[in-house]
């Protein structure tokens, strides 16, 4: 069994030979976060489960390519999405926020219109030469394919466009408009998922956050109003063309998770401790497979090598089975100790693949 096929069968509950986990660290330059990088690629090359083709100056690379291929996600430069809002960032490498609001005020909403989904995702040129290259490989059976909305696709699209006040209020008072602008996000999404599924892959994902630390950043009356329709909208199609939808978001999501997974369809990828290990086994395992983001504020950052590796065992032995159900991933940001990151790798790798809890 390949990896493709091992991930096939671990989302969709059909006994996985073993979980399925991915890690990487984000395009920063660590060195400028006081990082010695020579010693996080020694501990990336310790992990070859993790990271098969990891080179000495893979850190530096990957950083490097940010300005060229992420905009947005350079420093100092402000960065205008398709939607016409501003985005800025003080580190490269890392999400920024939202500096203008292209409809921060309503008058600008009579002349506004969708990108065009044939050349943008709304964030980012799309490739579609690309997509249309990997469809076609010879080796597709060998690869797992996924393609996806970029991250923020709905409920944070109009929040960058109204900002989050406005958004709430809107909500509140139930005004017409804004049901007009989601109309018209969930077009343009739903135009690209049609496309997506041109190409037949094996998954489409649709990300983005609805959480916060401790409570949902909207009311669950106003999550089944205004987003679980538009969630349908887009995830139907894709779950009657037999295709994996992973759903994704950071922040405490328990009050929703309901109507999430009614809404969503195969996996969806949430946070540990925010949501808590034994909320998710008792309310979450086995209706839909959890694609669970190990800690990175925590446990994994002030707790010990030991408290790390008995962190990612209590998750993998509470949400796994031999049914399967389960994958991890996990992505470590400043100031995670090295020895920490390379205790959560070796614990992901041990637990999930070479001493598999459920063999």
């Amino acid at each position: 069994m390949n990896a493709r096929e091992n991930q096939i069968r671990a989302w969709t509950r059909q006994k996985p030979e073993w979980i399925p986990i991915q890690a990487g660290l984000p395009y920063l330059d660590w060195t400028a976060q006081g990082y010695e990088e020579k010693e996080l690629e020694r501990i990336c090359q310790r992990h070859p489960v993790l990271f098969p083709n990891f080179q000495d100056g893979t850190l530096k690379r990957n950083h490097e390519m940010v300005y060229a291929q992420f905009p947005d996600l350079v420093a100092g430069k402000p960065y205008t999405d398709y939607w016409g809002s501003v985005w800025e960032t003080k580190i490269t490498g890392m999400v920024g926020t939202v500096t203008h609001h292209a409809l921060e005020d309503w008058e600008n909403f009579e002349n506004f219109r969708a990108p065009d989904p044939d050349d943008n995702d709304g964030m980012r040129k799309i490739d579609w030469e690309g997509y249309q290259k990997a469809a076609a490989s010879p080796h597709r059976d060998q690869f797992f394919f996924g393609l996806g909305l970029p991250h923020g696709h709905t409920f944070l699209r109009v929040q960058d466009l109204r900002g989050y006040v406005n958004f709430l209020c809107d909500m509140a008072d139930e005004d017409p408009r804004i049901d007009k602008l989601l109309d018209i996000v969930c077009d343009f999404n739903v135009k690209l998922i049609t496309r997506f599924l041109s190409y037949k892959p094996d998954c489409i994902s649709i990300p983005e956050d609805l959480g916060m630390q401790n409570s949902p950043m909207l009311s669950v009356e106003q999550f089944r109003r205004y987003i679980a329709p538009r969630y349908e909208r887009m995830t139907r199609p894709v779950k009657e063309a037999g295709i994996i939808v992973h759903e994704h978001s950071d922040g405490y999501l328990m009050d929703l998770i309901d109507d999430i997974i009614r809404t969503g369809g195969t996996v969806i990828n949430m946070q540990d401790l925010v949501n808590g290990i034994d909320s998710m086994e008792r309310y979450v395992k086995g209706r839909i497979a959890i694609d669970l983001d190990i800690d990175r504020q925590n446990i994994t950052v002030f707790g010990s090598p030991k408290d790390v590796d008995d962190h990612i065992r209590e998750c993998v032995s509470k949400l796994g089975s031999p049914e399967g159900g389960l994958s991890l991933a996990y992505q470590p940001w400043p100031p995670t100790p090295p020895e920490n990151m390379d205790a959560a790798f070796a614990a992901m790798e041990k637990y999930c693949v070479t001493d598999y809890l459920f063999r």
